[in-house]
C-alpha cells in the first residue's frame, strides 16, 4: 500500500483538488452546490483560512487556500468538510454512487474519492500559475468557452476587482495567455 506524505507548511498557501467517487456529477445539483457553499462557509468560520480561488466542476473542485500564520492544518479542514457534507447530503436522502464491496467494508460512503491533491505554492509566480488554471479549468474541460461563463468559480469575484478582464482566456482569443498545460501537468487531474 502506497505511504502518503503531505507537505505541511505553518501558513501556507496551498493548491488542491478534490474529486467525487468514481466522478460522480454530483455538483451539477444546485443543492449540492449550496450544501456545499455552507458547509464551506461553517468550516472557515471554524477554523479561519482564505479561500483564494476556487472552482466547482460538476465531478471536482479546484481551491487555493492561504492559512493563518503557524497553521498547516489543511488536513483536518478538507477531512471535516468531506464528512460533513457527505453526513448532511446523505441526510437529505441523496443517492450515492454504485461502490465496490471493499470500499463499502472500509466504512468509506460513496461521495468523494477518498484522498485528495495538495500542492505548496513556492513562490508568487507558482501562485499566479495556479490562480489562473483553477480559473481556466471550466474552459479546459470544454464546459464553456469562457471563464466568465462559468457561474461556479471565483473567477467572478476577480474580474469585478480588475484582477481579470471580463474576456480572459476565452477560448475564442487566438492570443495564448497562458502555458496551461505547464500547469496542468502538476495538478493531479
Amino acid at each position: 500500500m502506497p505511504k502518503y506524505i503531505r507537505a505541511y507548511v505553518p501558513g501556507g498557501t496551498y493548491f488542491f483538488t478534490v474529486v467525487t467517487h468514481r466522478r460522480l456529477a454530483l455538483f451539477k445539483s444546485k443543492s449540492a452546490r449550496s450544501l456545499w457553499g455552507n458547509c464551506l462557509r461553517e468550516c472557515v468560520h471554524r477554523w479561519p483560512f482564505v479561500i483564494d480561488a476556487i472552482v466547482l466542476l460538476p465531478d471536482h473542485l479546484h481551491a487555493m487556500w492561504s492559512l493563518p500564520s503557524g497553521d498547516a492544518e489543511y488536513s483536518m479542514r478538507w477531512a471535516w468538510l468531506k464528512k460533513e457534507f457527505t453526513k448532511r447530503w446523505l441526510a437529505n436522502r441523496a443517492t450515492e454512487s454504485v461502490i465496490a464491496q471493499p470500499v463499502r467494508v472500509e466504512r468509506q460512503r460513496r461521495v468523494w474519492q477518498p484522498r485528495f491533491w495538495e500542492h505548496v505554492i513556492q513562490d508568487q509566480h507558482d501562485y499566479e500559475r495556479h490562480f489562473d488554471y483553477i480559473h481556466y479549468n471550466p474552459v479546459k474541460h470544454g464546459h464553456v468557452r469562457c471563464p466568465r461563463d462559468w457561474p461556479h468559480s471565483s473567477f467572478h469575484r476577480w474580474a469585478k476587482h480588475g484582477v481579470y478582464s471580463a474576456n480572459w482566456a476565452c477560448s475564442d482569443d487566438t492570443r495564448r495567455l497562458l502555458d496551461f498545460e505547464d500547469v496542468a501537468g502538476t495538478v493531479g487531474e
